[in-house]
């Protein structure tokens, strides 16, 4: 076997899609199998996709790649309140333990419906983990995809979302006036 008889085979690196929204552009990272993030930004996108890089290795622009199109698509739609759930892949490879299981009951919150931090908690098997809750939703890279503007206080109100609670205030009154 000589060296023209060897194929090297390289993984794609990630690619990425800005795509506006009524929310603001929102952050789309796609390799070809799963998503790595789906969020609104809120300034410059350098410094996520430096972030990202340093994770991933080069994050490239990719507006013509298959899962951040339809990513986009499915995201138009749901703005269009043509659509109210996801149908993507996710790489959850870093949510990990009760995080994982946190983000996979707010995946179960009905559309145009809330629920506290303490309920999501037991959804997810522990009652007392509210603050994981939270920090679930924080740290996770898929807002708008996991719905995690439907997790609110235990008073009702809707608390912080990456420090912009009017995006979250958009997206839970968005839902709710669809007529659920």
């Amino acid at each position: 076997m000589t060296g023209e008889d060897v194929v090297m085979i390289a993984a794609l690196a990630p690619r990425f899609l800005l795509h506006p929204s009524p929310v603001g552009e929102v952050l789309i990272v796609a390799r070809d199998d799963a998503l790595l993030t789906v969020h609104p930004i809120h300034g410059p996108a350098e410094p996520e996709l430096e972030g990202l890089a340093r994770r991933y290795g080069d994050v490239e622009p990719g507006p013509e790649h298959p899962l951040a199109r339809r990513t986009a698509e499915q995201l138009d739609e749901y703005f269009a309140r043509e659509r109210r759930q996801f149908d993507l892949p996710l790489d959850l490879g870093q949510a990990t333990g009760f995080t994982r299981l946190a983000l996979e009951a707010i995946q179960r919150i009905p559309y145009g419906e809330t629920a506290g931090y303490g309920e999501v908690a037991i959804a997810a098997g522990s009652p007392g983990a509210a603050r994981a809750v939270g920090t679930a939703c924080a740290t996770t890279p898929f807002s708008i995809v996991i719905p995690v503007h439907r997790v609110v206080r235990a008073d009702g109100s809707l608390g912080e979302y990456g420090g912009h609670p009017e995006v979250k205030r958009f997206l839970v009154d968005f839902e709710r006036a669809a007529g659920v």
